[in-house]
């Protein structure tokens, strides 16, 4: 018998929800449409495809002729597609209900709009838990590609990776093919005719080996350097006319392949995702050990034989390891949970769609791309949650305000909402607000991201031309270390707590550092809309009061006895225009700055944030002068583009003496809409 090779090569395409049209419009323009013209060219290279729904949506409405290219190939054979959750959730973290809907709304539309049902899927960043099982095999699916790293860290040996095994839970079976890491790494990076060799040494006499490759479709395309490697150089058509030319290799789908096939045995998987993913979920300091130790293995030569044994952490660490991603899962689960309480009937559509779309995997995590820092990512996510939330206040109405530790760190939060507003006060001492929902807006102005040391700032002190890669083919984005932007030291100073609205100060005279005010006690605020507090600052009584009224909120400081020194809040604002020019201030009818513009003022009472991204504007007035200062809040992450600068909110901090006419001082913000 002849030596042969089975290339199961399959691509998945993803934007976020919420992404700028002009970022997908771009992706298309440098990578989907390219890949689907040059793949439609050569009907005889099988292939697999995923697109998650979101993007499916907005190409088929754009790019409709594009599409048409991969209906046609879907029809004749040459393509394969594969299924997921709609809107690309990691499903070990949503409600099994979810992952049900999900996956079958996906499957639907895939059906209806390019003639064909799925029975694989693309497992959201290859995180695999057990639990995922039952949903996927309900829906219909029979088979799912995840790393060939789940695989090694079973005990299995590279060499038996070259076809599919079999899982259960509760006595649900389904399929599982290893994706071959070497492969994800070669392709398209190293030279065709290597990449094609490569496979050939694969091929094996009389055995039913497949090579198995599944990786984002945005390498072909997105990522530095690949436009012109893969389309202009003309890596994919090199590579495509090899592997058809190779007697070894022979291109088929994973359906044909899992259907001629036999599994290779029973396998029960850890929890884990892609080894990298094990990297970036853990904190900081944790992080670099590890990458210590994977860097020590590679060193002394033995990285292939300790890498199933070196494990990192596991996805749902993002959610621990960010608190402001953890506040977003639980406020997610929770209206989920109202979804599945609402009586027979009382659903509606737009209820789960929304619900779907704050389930979106990007805005919640964070690691070699932007992820969690995007503010547009987040926003789309509470867009949804805050549209979600008022559908069901109409439908089945709650509280006005309602006590409950709902992200599970174990003090509680307070919700207060009349219909036009909501704000969420943390009872952490601080009596601060992390939320602050506009439900005309459908914006959460708390919204806000703290900076936090990651694992990747020990390489900001490598030079940029450290970064070069040598050789015949191109570097991986793993592998650079690029500045977007300038990074100095005071940009890596982590913030001590959440960057919150209302978080008071205390100044004592001539220190500039001040001192935390600390609210000990909730005091009765006198109406359902309302939430008060007693603190004390330089021995002199605070009590607090926070209250909704209409589209306003209002915060009302009471002091006790004068003091020396002052008192200070600061209030940090999610603003959809960030530093961009359709953000600006409004004082005394003139327009003195940007957000992304440091300001102050003395003797203010009153200024607007307008944008016209948000489509209103914020009011903010005082009741006595105070003084006034604003300055954009950064943060710094990576992402392929390189270390970058990320405007998360503008801060704004207002103070005034603690003298006998400042004996009480309101703050109001009125939320206005265009």
């Amino acid at each position: 018998m002849t030596h042969s090779i089975s290339l199961l090569l399959g691509v998945h395409a993803h934007q976020p929800v919420g992404n700028f049209g002009f970022v997908v419009d771009e992706a298309h323009e440098r990578c989907y449409r390219p890949f689907l013209q040059t793949l439609h060219r050569f009907p005889e290279f099988r292939y697999a495809i995923h697109f998650s729904g979101w993007l499916l949506d907005y190409l088929l409405q754009k790019y409709p002729e594009d599409m048409a290219l991969l209906r046609e190939m879907v029809g004749r054979g040459q393509a394969e597609l594969f299924g997921a959750g709609d809107t690309e959730p990691v499903l070990a973290v949503i409600p099994a209900r979810d992952r049900l809907g999900q996956i079958s709304k996906l499957s639907d539309k895939l059906e209806a709009k390019l003639g064909e049902r799925p029975a694989g899927a693309w497992l959201t960043e290859r995180v695999w838990e057990a639990t995922v099982v039952p949903a996927l095999v309900d829906s219909g699916i029979r088979y799912v590609t995840v790393d060939d790293y789940h695989f090694l860290c079973a005990g299995k040996s590279p060499g038996e990776l070259n076809g599919f095994f079999s899982t259960e839970e509760d006595g649900k079976r389904l399929d599982l093919f290893p994706i071959s890491e070497a492969l994800r790494y070669r392709l398209p990076f190293s030279p065709a005719a290597d990449a094609v060799s490569y496979l050939e040494g694969l091929a094996q006499e009389g055995a039913d080996a497949a090579a198995i490759y599944f990786d984002d479709i945005e390498k072909f395309g997105i990522w530095p350097e690949t436009w012109e490697w893969v389309y202009e150089k003309g890596w994919l058509v090199d590579f495509i006319q090899g592997v058809l030319a190779s007697p070894l290799i022979r291109t088929g789908s994973y359906r044909d392949y899992h259907a001629g096939s036999r599994t290779r045995g029973v396998v029960y998987l850890p929890t884990t995702s892609y080894i990298e993913m094990n990297e970036w979920t853990l904190p900081a300091q944790a992080a670099n050990h590890f990458a210590d130790l994977v860097q020590a293995s590679k060193d002394q030569g033995r990285f292939e034989q300790d890498k199933a044994f070196l494990r990192g952490g596991i996805w749902k660490n993002f959610l621990s390891r960010y608190p402001e991603a953890n506040w977003m899962h639980k406020r997610m689960l929770s209206l989920s949970q109202r979804i599945a309480d609402l009586p027979a009937g009382r659903e509606i559509p737009e209820m789960r769609e929304k619900l779907y779309e704050a389930q979106a995997n990007d805005a919640y995590w964070h690691g070699l791309f932007g992820g969690i820092y995007l503010p547009h990512l987040r926003r789309a996510v509470y867009q949804a949650m805050v549209r979600l939330e008022s559908l069901l206040d109409q439908v089945q109405p709650r509280p006005k305000k309602l006590r409950v530790d709902l992200d599970m760190d174990g003090r509680d939060e307070v919700f207060l909402h009349n219909g036009a507003l909501q704000a969420v006060v943390l009872l952490d001492g601080s009596a601060s607000l992390c939320e602050l929902d506009a439900y005309q807006l459908g914006h959460n102005f708390g919204d806000t991201l703290r900076r936090q040391a990651e694992h990747y700032y020990r390489k900001m002190h490598v030079a940029p031309e450290d970064a070069a890669h040598g050789g015949a083919g191109i570097a991986s984005p793993h592998d650079r270390v690029s500045f977007k932007h300038e990074i100095t030291p005071q940009d890596l100073v982590t913030d001590a707590g959440g960057k919150t609205l209302f978080r008071d100060t205390w100044l004592p005279p001539h220190d500039a550092l001040g001192e935390a005010v600390h609210y000990v006690a909730e005091v009765d605020a006198g109406h359902a809309h309302g939430v008060g507090f007693a603190g004390e600052a330089a021995g002199v009584e605070v009590d607090k009061r926070i209250a909704l009224a209409d589209n306003r909120l209002s915060v009302t400081y009471r002091f006790s006895a004068e003091a020396p020194g002052g008192f200070m809040t600061e209030l940090n604002l999610a603003m959809p225009s960030c530093d961009g020019a359709a953000g600006r201030f409004v004082y005394r009818n003139g327009i003195p700055g940007g957000f992304g513009q440091p300001l102050e003022f003395e003797e203010l009472t009153e200024i607007t944030l307008e944008d016209e991204v948000l489509g209103g504007a914020l009011v903010l007035r005082t009741s006595r002068p105070v003084h006034f200062q604003a300055f954009p809040h950064f943060t710094v992450s990576q992402s392929e583009a390189g270390f970058e600068k990320i405007m998360q909110a503008v801060t704004l901090l207002l103070w005034w003496p603690l003298q006998k006419r400042y004996k009480e001082v309101i703050v109001e913000l009125e939320v206005v809409k265009n």
